[in-house]
């Protein structure tokens, strides 16, 4: 068995500037982090030189990218707003690469009146498909998450990588929003974890309570799920990416949650 790649999400540490939240999650014990595009500035004209400033800071810490998040919208039908996304989602590719990783966690899209709910999976397909010559050729993954309204369906994952029909496009399995934003009762969330685990290319560990509708983030081991079953699952269907926690309870102090949440994972991961 290869050895394990853990990593964490950099957003919710607000009183740590990226610099101070990398050498923070390094000393816990961290190897890789998922990156915003906004960490580099990746829609600027000068986006190759933040890129290569960022690669230079983390190569120093021995700190590696799981993945770069896009920031994209994929439910749109018209063709100069779809060939706008499809080209903007190559240049980050590529800034991405310089950055040193290959993979990018995607958004479905949000709704919007001009995109009926019935061509929802049409539209992301549509954008996807006119990625996958570039994303083959150049060897990049689109992990789509299972995020907001949309793609917070396993079944409508599904139907999308099937439609889409590359091993270049898959999901980023985010435990917990199945649950937070879907509503899902538990046994729909550990049903969807097994659904996703095979088109899985990378994870967000998460946990929480969800109680009369609200949505509680807590550190791994301290909500109501069982993230055994998600672990299993990716195990069995051979995961061989970056385990990601994404530690997102909104109070407290915030390395002492992402170090218990690493603590637990790693647990998880040995048992």
């Amino acid at each position: 068995m290869s050895e394990l790649k853990l990593g964490i999400i950099h957003y919710n540490f607000p009183n740590h500037s990226l610099s101070e939240f990398l050498r923070a999650i390094k000393k816990i014990g961290y190897a890789y982090s998922e990156i915003r595009c906004t960490d580099f500035r990746a829609d600027d004209p000068d986006a190759d030189a933040e890129a290569e400033k960022l690669r230079k800071e983390m190569d120093a810490l021995g700190l590696k990218p799981s993945s770069v998040s896009l920031g994209n919208d994929f439910v749109v039908l018209d063709e100069a707003v779809v060939a706008a996304q499809v080209e903007r989602t190559k240049r980050i590719a590529r800034l991405a690469k310089m950055l040193g990783t290959n993979v990018l966690r995607t958004e479905g899209g949000r709704p919007k009146p001009e995109v009926p709910e019935a061509k929802w999976c049409d539209a992301m397909a549509g954008c996807l498909k006119r990625l996958v010559p570039f994303l083959e050729e150049e060897d990049v993954y689109l992990a789509v998450d299972n995020h907001g309204k949309i793609t917070n369906d396993g079944e409508l994952q599904a139907r999308l990588f099937e439609a889409v029909g590359s091993k270049h496009v898959g999901a980023n399995l985010d435990t917990m929003n199945y649950r937070a934003t879907g509503h899902y009762d538990l046994e729909t969330v550990y049903k969807f974890h097994r659904m996703m685990a095979p088109y899985a290319l990378h994870t967000h560990f998460k946990d929480g309570v969800l109680q009369d509708g609200k949505y509680r983030g807590t550190e791994l081991g301290s909500g109501e799920l069982d993230l055994s079953i998600a672990v299993a699952a990716l195990k069995e269907a051979g995961y061989d990416g970056v385990w990601t926690v994404e530690y997102e309870k909104m109070d407290g102090d915030r390395e002492e949650g992402a170090r218990k949440s690493l603590a637990h994972l790693k647990k998880l991961l040995a048992g």
